[in-house]
């Protein structure tokens, strides 16, 4: 009776270390995606001014082509 309690506490124990290996690593596993994420994200970082440039360029030339839309459904209504 003794000897199946003992065989089945190191069980036990050698089961949770196994266990709490295996979270360990994916645990790691994670955290070097994580810092590959944000590797990626701070190599193609676009700071706030060139995105408010290309924005304000992306306006203007929406605003040309309705001007042009509007000039050409003006024509058409002659």
């Amino acid at each position: 009776m003794v000897e199946s309690l003992i065989s089945a506490a190191i069980a036990v124990v050698t089961g949770g270390f196994v266990l709490s290996n295996r979270i360990h690593s994916s645990i790691a596993a994670l955290d070097r995606r994580i810092d590959g994420v944000e590797l990626a994200m701070a190599t193609s970082y676009v700071s706030k001014s060139d995105f408010e440039k290309v924005l304000q360029r992306m306006e203007s030339h929406m605003i040309r082509i309705e001007d042009k839309l509007d000039a050409l459904a003006e024509t058409r209504r002659a």
